[in-house]
């Protein structure tokens, strides 16, 4: 099963600002959908808590140390260990073949090292902000695909589609 980050980030490495996301992108919106859809989703619990509701279409899992945390339309779990059985679960029946991490900064830090693939939006900016992903070891990466845009009428920048392949077999 493959494990795929999906992510927009800044030029500056900023995700995120004030729990949330410090742009508008109407079509980095759609990319997200159409690479997510019909997939098991691993978040973590300020991310679910930034959606407006559940990402319909997939199975939103959300993990969170707080065992009294409720997320009505999600699955709760305290460890990423137990997230990513459940989405495993949750591939195999929907016969999918990859499981989406969609965030916050922790979850992806402790998610890259497992990484098989990175769906990533560059945005073309350097907004401020108080989360940022981390970093990426250039030699364990390569990229296989990048699409440049301009800004379109629900966008505030311009930005990139770019696809990130492990080179060396991610750890357990």
């Amino acid at each position: 099963m493959k494990r795929v980050i999906v992510v927009a980030v800044a030029e500056n490495g900023v995700i995120g600002k004030d729990g949330r996301v410090p742009w508008k992108m109407g079509s980095d919106m759609r990319h997200f959908r159409h690479l997510t859809m019909n997939h098991p989703v691993i978040m973590g619990r300020k991310t679910w808590q930034s959606l407006k509701q559940p990402l319909v279409g997939r199975d939103n899992i959300i993990v969170t140390s707080n065992p009294d945390f409720k997320a009505e339309g999600g699955h709760v779990v305290n460890s990423l260990e137990k997230a990513q059985e459940i989405a495993e679960e949750f591939a195999k029946m929907r016969g999918v073949e990859q499981i989406m991490i969609i965030g916050g900064a922790d979850i992806y830090r402790q998610t890259l090292p497992h990484a098989h693939l990175i769906q990533m939006t560059e945005i073309h900016a350097q907004p401020e902000g108080d989360t940022f992903f981390p970093a990426i070891a250039q030699s364990d990466w390569r990229e296989i695909a990048r699409e440049r845009h301009e800004k379109g009428r629900k966008d505030d920048y311009d930005y990139s589609f770019v696809t990130l392949e492990r080179i060396a077999k991610p750890s357990k």
